[in-house]
């Protein structure tokens, strides 16, 4: 027998069956020598030289059975059937092999379960044909051994009970060693059932998102009023034709801002003809009550582009344009025209740091809901002083921004480069961040940001940040410039970086610096990060102390203001109750009255009124500060 290591298949060869016939016949011949043939056969031929493979791999756990002469082919398959599945189609009619190929037969899960007499069927096997079981299959026939144990426990146990009816009988086989079909085996016991609960019924949920506001509860009775009222309106004009200022009466009607009459006139249509017939405007606001329904959607709707839910800087041209030419307190721009588009610029540039906090370009109908620009512009119809809401509309807070603009636009083309910037109060901001800003962290516009040019809609953003930076709007602008990797998160790294530069700044104007690593554990304690060594945005805004964190990075002359500032003023700042201007309210206020105060004094230094009381030489102002409020207004803005 020839024994292979990788597959484990034995072959048994015809030496094999010449040995155990070898071993009969000189059994034989000493009975002869002895004179005792009583009883003795003569034995048999020698079998044909028929080669007998048995196979068997471990790793797949199949048997491989090669052509068996037909004495041992019932043996072998009986013994060998109870244990192995064999295909259908290995075998032929009469339970034969197929002849040319070897079947396969695979062990069974439960094959060695029923059969006590096991080892000696295969051990006589064994004998006749020279066979050695594989050890894998020895390790199972030990484990059967061990289940029969341990099954008759369970049996004599179930027996001494009462009332538990005794096993079934295991069926004998009537011819010994016969190659009869074995009983099956009895299916194993049956897991418990687990009952699972039916689902629960369906909930109907409500609808809670609506888009375009809560629908009124009921009919929409209120919307043939409304329709009602608009008719009467419009029966007022000639034709029953509004134009543009006539919309004033339509948006009463409407129960809307009087400032509405813009977006109204254009939604309808008015732009193309000049004009808006009552079956346009009743047609137009029919649709629109049955698909908005609050102040948000409906402003929206109106002023947006056809088929977009949101609102872009241009979409807001018309309704400043016609604020700027109907609201009393700014009819002195009527004689200033050139005056009227930087306005319109810097109020849609506040209402978008304002209102978009997604710094995506677009106001969402979610940011207008959340914003106060609607309740501001209801205002404007109260109100004639428009200086006394500051929020968006104020003329002194747009002279205020424009005139910083100026001084540093020297060519007034309305664009400005680093080194227009870095002249900004006396050169407060350092180097590394002005880079920053023109790096575009927090500016739009490829072609601007190759030239390295700053428009003037970018300056508004700029000194609303500068000036105020406790805005939430002011704190994302900075942390964005910081960031330098742009990973959300400001590191130590980035923070030494921009110290740098504070501190040779300092050392230049003789003044001892803070060691950096002081300087980060005082910053680590007035922000008490979430994550040590990692500041967020979040951690910012929550800590409200942003303010020095900047200014201590790259604002030295505000930095400076900080240290030498009583700590316990800070803190009755932060405690203070009830409402209090913005930084950036007391700043415009503060250089309003400064510009005012220039331009008094130029135009007395023109009319000559201080001839009598000084002398000329006495009379020292630079020229740049007295001609910048004259040129201001006369001069022509072409950009």
């Amino acid at each position: 027998m020839c024994l292979l290591p990788d597959s484990g298949v034995a072959h048994v060869s015809r030496c094999a069956w010449s040995r155990a016939q070898l071993a009969e016949r000189q059994a034989a011949e000493r009975l002869r020598e002895r004179g005792d043939t009583a009883g003795f056969a003569h034995p048999h031929p020698p079998p044909p030289p028929i080669n007998v493979v048995l196979g068997w791999s471990s790793c797949a756990g199949t048997l491989h059975v090669g052509l068996l002469p037909r004495s041992l082919h019932r043996k072998v398959l009986g013994c060998f059937q109870e244990f192995f599945r064999i295909p259908e189609r290995s075998l032929v009619g009469g339970g034969g092999f197929c002849a040319g190929r070897p079947p396969t037969m695979m062990i069974k899960e439960t094959s060695l379960r029923r059969d006590p007499d096991l080892r000696g069927e295969l051990a006589f096997l064994a004998r006749g044909c020279d066979f050695v079981l594989p050890s894998r299959f020895k390790k199972r026939l030990k484990s059967f051994q061990q289940q029969q144990q341990q099954l008759q426990q369970v049996q004599s146990k179930a027996e001494k009970k009462p009332g538990t009816p005794p096993p079934a009988p295991v069926q004998a086989s009537a011819v010994p060693h016969a190659p009869s079909r074995r009983s099956p085996s009895p299916p194993p016991a049956a897991a418990p059932v687990i009952v699972t609960p039916p689902p629960p019924p369906a909930v109907n949920i409500p609808r809670f998102y609506y888009p375009r506001g809560l629908p009124a509860a009921g009919p929409p009775a209120h919307h043939d009023a409304a329709v009602a009222a608009i008719e009467a309106a419009f029966a007022e004009f000639e034709e029953e034709k509004a134009d543009i200022y006539e919309m004033s009466k339509v948006a009463k009607a409407c129960e809307c801002p009087l400032y509405w009459k813009s977006a109204m006139f254009y939604g309808a249509g008015g732009e193309r003809t000049g004009f808006v017939s009552v079956h346009a405007f009743v047609a137009t606001w029919r649709k629109l009550l049955h698909s908005c329904h609050d102040d948000a959607s409906r402003f929206i709707h109106l002023l947006a582009k056809p088929g977009c839910q949101y609102l872009e800087q241009e979409d807001f041209i018309p309704l400043l344009q016609d604020i700027v030419d109907t609201h009393p307190g700014l009819m002195f721009l009527k004689d200033a025209p050139e005056f009227h588009s930087r306005y319109i610029t810097t109020v849609i540039q506040r209402i978008f740091y304002v209102v978009n906090r997604s710094w995506t370009g677009r106001v969402s109908m979610t940011e207008l809901r959340r914003s106060n620009f609607l309740q501001t512009l209801a205002l404007l119809e109260e109100e004639d002083d428009i200086n006394q809401i500051t929020d968006y509309f104020s003329y002194e807070h747009f002279y205020v921004i424009y005139c910083k603009f100026w001084e540093l636009d020297t060519d007034h083309d309305l664009y400005i480069d680093h080194k227009d910037l870095a002249r900004y109060n006396d050169h407060a901001s350092s180097n590394r961040i002005i880079e920053r800003l023109f790096s575009g962290a927090v500016t739009r516009g490829n072609a601007v940001q190759r030239e390295g040019r700053m428009s003037y809609a970018e300056f508004v953003w700029f000194l609303l940040s500068e000036e105020d930076k406790k805005n939430p709007t002011s704190i994302e602008y900075w942390f964005r410039c910081m960031d330098v990797d742009g990973d959300g998160v400001l590191s130590m790294f980035e923070l030494e970086f921009f110290y740098e530069e504070q501190c040779e700044r300092m050392e230049r104007t003789g003044i001892e610096p803070l060691p950096f690593q002081d300087l980060l554990c005082q910053m680590l304690d007035l922000v008490k990060p979430e994550r040590p060594g990692r500041i967020t945005l979040s951690d910012l805004k929550r800590c409200r102390m942003a303010h020095i964190f900047f200014d201590t990075f790259f604002n030295l002359e505000k930095y400076l203001d900080h240290e030498q500032r009583d700590p316990f003023a800070v803190q009755k700042d932060l405690d203070g109750d009830g409402p209090e201007p913005s930084d950036w309210d007391k700043y415009a206020s503060e250089e309003y009255e400064i510009l005012v105060a220039e331009e008094t004094a130029n135009e007395q230094i023109h009319e000559g009124s201080f001839e009598d009381d000084y002398d000329v030489d006495e009379l020292q102002v630079p020229a740049d500060v007295g001609n910048k409020m004259e040129t201001l207004v006369i001069s022509d803005l072409s950009a």
